[in-house]
C-alpha cells in the first residue's frame, strides 16, 4: 500500500466528473488500498478517487469500526435534514456548517464487483454524500451554509 498525494482546492481535478468503474481488478484493488492507507495517515474520515488525482468513481469512508470501500456508489434514498460541521482534506484549514440528509442508503459495489449496500446516519450519513459529491465535482464549500472562523470551530471542539 502506498500513501498518495491528496490534491488541493485549486487543482481542476475536483471540479471534474468521475467516470463509472468498469473493470474489476487488481489496479482497482491497489487504488483501494492506497486510498484506505491515505485516509489512515492524514486521520480522515473519508476519501475519494478524485482527491488523489484518479477519476473513478470510488470512495472509501471509515465507519467508525472498519473501512468501507464503495465503488460506482448511488445515493437510493435519504431522509431526515442535520446541519453541522464539515470540512476536506483537500481544503486544508477551512470548515464549515452544511446542511445535509440525516440519513442515507447508499448502492455500490465493493471491489470485486459485488452488489452492496450501506445506511448511514448522522456522521456517517454526512461523509457518505461528501465523498458521493466529490465524484461530481462538488466540494463541500459548495453547500456549505456558512464559513467557521477558526475561533468558531474551537469552541465546537470543546463542547
Amino acid at each position: 500500500m502506498a500513501i498518495r498525494n491528496i490534491i488541493q482546492i485549486g487543482d481542476e481535478t475536483l471540479r471534474k466528473k468521475s467516470k463509472p468503474v468498469t473493470v474489476f481488478d487488481e489496479k482497482l484493488g491497489v487504488l483501494l488500498d492506497d486510498m484506505i492507507a491515505t485516509l489512515k495517515k492524514e486521520k480522515g474520515v473519508g476519501l475519494a478517487a478524485p482527491q488523489v488525482g484518479v477519476l473513478k468513481r470510488a470512495i472509501v469512508v471509515d465507519d467508525g469500526e472498519k473501512y468501507v470501500e464503495l465503488v460506482n456508489p448511488v445515493v437510493l434514498k435519504e431522509s431526515g435534514i442535520q446541519q453541522n460541521v464539515e470540512g476536506c482534506l483537500s481544503i486544508p484549514a477551512k470548515y464549515g456548517i452544511t446542511k445535509r440528509p440525516n440519513k442515507v442508503t447508499v448502492k455500490a459495489f465493493d471491489r470485486s464487483g459485488r452488489e452492496i449496500k450501506i445506511t448511514g446516519t448522522d456522521m456517517l450519513a454526512r461523509c457518505l454524500c461528501h465523498e458521493i459529491d466529490h465524484l461530481n465535482g462538488i466540494l463541500f464549500i459548495d453547500n456549505v451554509v456558512r464559513m467557521l472562523s477558526p475561533e468558531e470551530l474551537n469552541e465546537k471542539a470543546h463542547k
